[in-house]
């Protein structure tokens, strides 16, 4: 059987697409600067929780659980791997998943004619995009219905879109183009869907037939426009908690066949998120922009920039870090630590939520963090497994020391210190990483990039990156 990671972390859109042909629908004029966007939304929103809220103690624990899982696989992942572009920009709304009972951040995605709407997880480690999917059903079939749920979960209804156009399990395309997306071999007929077993690492599984069908999307200067012939997978089971009250994952790896890849491609070679805190409610939004930012969203800060290794880490965003400093201190973490051809390097994820460090810069980080929190009385919380939590009775922010990531070509990152220093419940916070064996791959995870703007430069091979409030102007 095959494992699949699945990127699921505190702020993550799940959606997974392969897209054939993409290209927008003549409906729409192009003469503006725009992009494609959609609203980030974080999946501990209310409406994903069933209006049941959860305690911060809870939602730690169930990040922490899936983001152990998440790096096992990748770093398993790891190991076994050792066109003109159009001058608008597709727009998607973009938000905490908090008030969905998850850590993730989710993004509302439509597709199908008409168009169905569902909520997806964004997450730069998933190369499949796939949504909850009835393909089975008849037109007549009352629980065929538009209003899309089936035993109280929104389902897409394939039947119902006239768009909706299965991969032919006899085609190149499934035989070998899909493989590494878990195409299955059997094909009963020629005219058979081509199906996939999808597998992820905490024992889940998404099981259905891929199609071409037709998303809809917004564009930066207020238009709407289509997208023709993405590959969805469309799921007809799926088996696990994972995905409990969202609908599917959207696909963002540095793949052939992740959404990413694909409208990035068609919008200019770029797309940028910008991740509100993670204990934000649902009113507090944002958007991934797929095409040129073009101050879509206000920055607070410098501009720096650092080249994107889009090959060193298979299907991952890896950057080239040399060190990290606390409180203007060099730390001294050997070399190898960042060195990917000797089993380290470091990659930025959406789907992780808090940082992972190998061992080695693990031990100085904790080190030198731990002498500003020493005063405080440690705390011991159930089900979390961080060396230092305390009591943040009291505490004053502006006394934890500056940390600083180092690249080589001289750029610097400097996350917020809330984003390192994290809330994990009621008066208690925890220094917010988890260490991994060495040799391991380093994730700055989504916890760390949070009221950042992130911006990823496909075809240049850069990350930009600038401090933002997460506002559009």
């Amino acid at each position: 059987m095959k494992v699949k990671l699945i990127i699921l972390v505190p702020f993550m859109v799940l959606v997974s697409m392969v897209v054939a042909q993409q290209h927008v629908d003549q409906m729409q004029h192009q003469h503006d600067s725009n992009s494609i966007t959609l609203e980030l939304i974080h999946r501990h929103a209310p409406q994903f929780t069933n209006n049941n809220p959860i305690t911060q103690h809870q939602r730690l624990v169930d990040l922490l659980y899936h983001d152990i899982i998440r790096h096992g696989i990748m770093s398993h992942r790891r190991r076994a791997k050792e066109e003109d572009p159009l001058t608008a920009s597709i727009k998607m709304p973009l938000a905490s998943g908090r008030d969905f009972g998850i850590g993730q951040y989710i993004t509302s995605f439509k597709v199908g004619t008409p168009s169905q709407k569902f909520w997806l997880i964004v997450d730069t480690g998933s190369d499949l995009t796939w949504i909850r999917c009835r393909y089975r059903c008849s037109r007549g079939d009352r629980s065929c219905t538009s209003k899309g749920r089936i035993n109280r979960k929104r389902v897409f209804h394939a039947p119902l879109s006239s768009s909706f156009s299965p991969v032919p399990c006899f085609s190149e395309m499934c035989k070998v183009e899909l493989m590494n997306l878990f195409s299955l071999t059997t094909c009963p007929t020629p005219i058979t869907p081509c199906a996939y077993d999808y597998r992820y690492s905490d024992g889940s599984a998404a099981m259905g037939v891929f199609a071409n069908e037709t998303v809809s999307a917004g564009l930066t200067n207020g238009r709407k426009t289509r997208l023709h012939n993405v590959l969805i997978g469309c799921t007809d089971s799926f088996q696990g908690p994972t995905l409990q009250n969202v609908d599917g994952i959207m696909g963002l790896a540095n793949t052939k066949y992740s959404f990413a890849t694909n409208a990035a491609a068609t919008f200019g070679g770029k797309f940028s998120y910008c991740l509100v805190d993670h204990l934000s409610h649902l009113n507090a939004t944002n958007y991934i922009i797929f095409g040129t930012n073009r101050n879509q969203v206000k920055v607070s800060g410098n501009t720096r920039h650092t080249k994107l290794e889009l090959d060193a880490i298979p299907s991952f965003y890896a950057v080239n870090v040399i060190g990290i400093s606390v409180g203007n201190k060099m730390l001294e973490i050997p070399m190898q630590v960042w060195d990917a051809s000797e089993g380290g390097g470091t990659i930025i994820d959406s789907g992780t939520s808090l940082t992972f460090l190998a061992d080695p810069a693990y031990q100085a980080v904790m080190e030198a963090l731990k002498v500003s929190v020493s005063k405080y009385q440690r705390v011991k919380l159930d089900g979390v497994p961080m060396e230092y939590c305390f009591n943040s009775t009291g505490f004053n922010g502006s006394l934890v020391p500056k940390l600083i990531i180092h690249f080589d070509d001289g750029a610097r990152f400097e996350p917020h210190w809330n984003s390192y220093v994290i809330a994990a419940a009621a008066e208690v916070r925890c220094l917010g990483f988890l260490p991994a064996r060495f040799p391991a791959l380093s994730v700055i995870g989504n916890i760390m990039q949070q009221n950042y703007l992130w911006e990823f430069d496909l075809k240049g091979k850069r990350l930009v990156f600038a401090p933002s409030s997460c506002n559009c102007s």
